[in-house]
């Protein structure tokens, strides 16, 4: 279907064109307002009568890579009211077309905000360049500050995060909304009294998701003391895994005795294995000195004088944070071994046999690697089963008693039994300082647990914050964050 293309159609709607003329490369329209008559601010009487006219240069969106200019000729009216204190008044043109004292009309200044909000001032300068739209990068920050507007609307359930300016020196706070999933508002730091203040403002809030930090469960305790606490579910098993892997750590020994590989055959070692148990041995003996100073009530200070260690590493000693242990490297082997172990068994003693076995169940390692593992089992053949076994990673323990035991592979199973006796009698006190962290939390741990919220959104939206923050290369005030955020939602 062919449809006529008119000129008033490209121009704002509610003005009559009169004249259009090039100029220097720009498209200079010249446009009057189609309502006969406008009423006064002051006194709302309508007027007809035309004191004057004058013309106001306006901007509009670009034609096909051109720029374009409206002169609108506005009208001055005369007021016939006869008490009103004014009596000659300027034509207003509606909103829509073009806001008051304006040098841009209201759809190109529409146009300039996104691009604020979006690139910020000098990329978005750059790209309104290429655009035809001359607005530079001031402009374009100072539309977003004045164009930006604060929610209004209530809020039940908040999520509180602290931010960094600049990391390690400097930190504000954001407040989320979760229901709207939206920035509510920036805060210029986290201190209690600032997060309990904004609370106080808003006793609508029900629900407050934070972190375990006991800055905000606080503020929150003090300004709205019936309002939910939700501790954040990744900080929650974030501190557990800690704590576990702590404790785990610090039983290395106990765990190398139930598994039965407290002692170390060198022969059935590889040359590398070889330089690493020679440091483990070092290592050992240095610890071995430094707890025996402190057994005889020697300080810290004088224990570093005398071995000539680190305070730092004299300390770990003495805490029980430095219990290293000797555990030959994890291959690709690991999963296989149950299979390898039958079939050496079963009387195949070739390695190329046993690698060509190995690919067609699926293995991809190289044969080198069966090769090693074959000839440490030629050298094993006299010693105890016992010296063959294998220590795994503090984290790979840790994995495995975290594990559901429907996942876990068979060899993982039998290890993981061995291991048993001992979470029964280390589980009450290795990780005691965690759970003396879950008891003084524990109604925001169980919400945790119970509500559906976290605070897995509000770190979302503090990614977002960075990334704006970036693209004014970290230089972007408070209130310029805080528009270009929410304004963008």
């Amino acid at each position: 279907m062919v449809r006529n293309l008119r000129l008033s159609s490209l121009i704002p709607a509610g003005l009559v064109v009169e004249a259009i003329a090039e100029n220097e490369g720009v498209i200079v329209i010249t446009a009057r307002s189609g309502t006969p008559a406008r009423p006064w601010p002051l006194c709302r009487r309508v007027s007809s009568r035309v004191h004057s006219r004058y013309v106001r240069r306006v901007s509009d969106l670009p034609c096909s890579g051109t720029k374009v200019e409206l002169r609108l000729v506005a009208r001055r009216f005369v007021c016939d009211a006869t008490l009103c204190r004014r009596r000659i008044f300027a034509e207003r043109f509606d909103d829509s077309v073009v806001t008051e004292r304006s040098r841009r009309t209201s759809r190109l200044e529409c146009i300039v905000h996104h691009l604020g909000l979006a690139l910020g001032g000098r990329p978005a300068a750059s790209f309104a360049k290429r655009l035809m739209v001359p607005v530079s990068n001031d402009t374009l920050l100072r539309v977003v500050r004045r164009r930006a507007c604060l929610r209004t609307d209530p809020i039940k359930i908040v999520g509180i995060d602290d931010w960094a300016y600049r990391r390690n020196h400097r930190y504000g706070t954001i407040v989320c909304d979760l229901e709207r999933r939206r920035i509510v508002t920036l805060l210029p730091d986290r201190e209690v009294a600032t997060v309990e203040a904004w609370l106080a403002d808003h006793p609508e809030i029900e629900t407050v998701s934070r972190d375990r930090g006991g800055g905000y469960g606080e503020a929150t305790a003090k300004a709205l003391p019936n309002a939910v606490q939700v501790a954040d579910r990744w900080h929650l098993m974030e501190n557990a895994s800690a704590a576990f892997l702590d404790a785990v750590r610090k039983s290395m020994r106990t765990i190398r005795t139930a598994i039965g590989a407290t002692t170390i055959n060198p022969d059935l070692l590889t040359y590398v294995e070889k330089l690493q148990y020679e440091g483990y041995l070092r290592r050992e003996e240095t610890n071995a000195a430094i707890m025996k100073l402190a057994g005889e009530g020697i300080p810290i200070k004088e224990i570093v004088r005398r071995t000539g260690h680190s305070r730092k590493l004299v300390r770990q000693v003495i805490r029980g944070q430095r219990t290293d242990i000797f555990r030959v490297r994890q291959s690709s082997l690991e999963a296989w071994l149950p299979f390898l172990d039958g079939q050496w068994i079963s009387g195949c003693h070739n390695a190329s046999e046993l690698w060509r076995r190995l690919k067609t169940k699926g293995f991809r390692g190289r044969l080198g690697v069966v090769s090693e593992w074959a000839r440490r089992r030629r050298r094993a053949e006299q010693a105890s089963d016992q010296q063959l076994h294998k220590v795994p990673s503090a984290r790979t323990i840790a994995r495995l008693m975290t594990t559901a035991r429907d996942h876990l592979t068979k060899a993982d199973t039998q290890l993981a039994d061995d291991l048993e006796p001992w979470i029964a009698d280390a589980g009450k006190s290795l990780i005691a300082s965690f759970a003396k962290g879950i008891i003084r939390d524990h109604a925001a741990v169980r919400a945790a647990i119970t509500e559906p919220w976290s605070n897995g959104q509000t770190e979302g939206q503090i990614t977002k914050l960075k990334l704006v923050k970036r693209q004014m290369y970290g230089r972007g005030k408070l209130d310029l964050l805080q528009a270009r955020l929410i304004g963008a939602v």
